[in-house]
């Protein structure tokens, strides 16, 4: 019987409202035998409880950058995902901006060609902005994966992801490589 290699995902998190139940989709991904580090915007750690969702994790929910004195995390992930990829992470993400740990990450996985999933969730006046469609288009020319999510929710729940669903598209992107 061949042993299934267990899949390394970082979760970058932004605040948007499914960043309050993101805590579905760690238990879910861990569930599933997946390795989770997580990073927030300064913002979404204002929006969830990061102590417990440590603990879900098994590890540090990095807020912060770090420090010059404080060392790299080597682990290598298997694929970045930033759910929700909101506005404004996507377009500083697309024009460069490291202002904060998770776009950070986001900076470091193009630069290492780390297969990226994004997982955008913007209303439609902002996704109507020039800026925006730009700079989607120019992810994508770098390699970046979007998936469009947010129509797959119930009806009951509009401002949810199926978050199984964001599973299977992070499954897909992580075996892609």
């Amino acid at each position: 019987m061949t042993e299934r290699r267990q899949l390394s995902a970082h979760l970058v998190v932004c605040a948007a409202p499914p960043v309050q139940h993101v805590t579905e989709l760690v238990t879910l991904l861990r569930a599933d035998g997946w390795a989770v580090q997580l990073t927030v915007t300064p913002t979404a750690a204002t929006w969830i409880d990061t102590t417990m969702i440590s603990q879900i994790v098994g590890g540090l929910v990095r807020v912060a950058q770090r420090s010059p004195d404080e060392p790299r995390d080597t682990r290598r992930a298997d694929v970045v995902v930033v759910v929700p990829a909101t506005f404004n992470t996507i377009n500083k993400w697309a024009a460069g901006i490291n202002d904060n740990a998770a776009l950070a990450v986001l900076q470091s996985a193009l630069g290492e060609a780390t297969p990226i999933l994004a997982c955008p969730y913007a209303k439609k006046t902002l996704t109507s902005h020039p800026a925006y469609h730009a700079n989607v288009q120019l992810l994508q020319q770098c390699g970046v994966r979007f998936a469009e999510l947010r129509q797959q929710a119930p009806a009951s729940t509009p401002h949810l992801y199926n978050w199984a669903d964001v599973a299977a598209a992070m499954t897909a992107a992580a075996t892609r490589a």
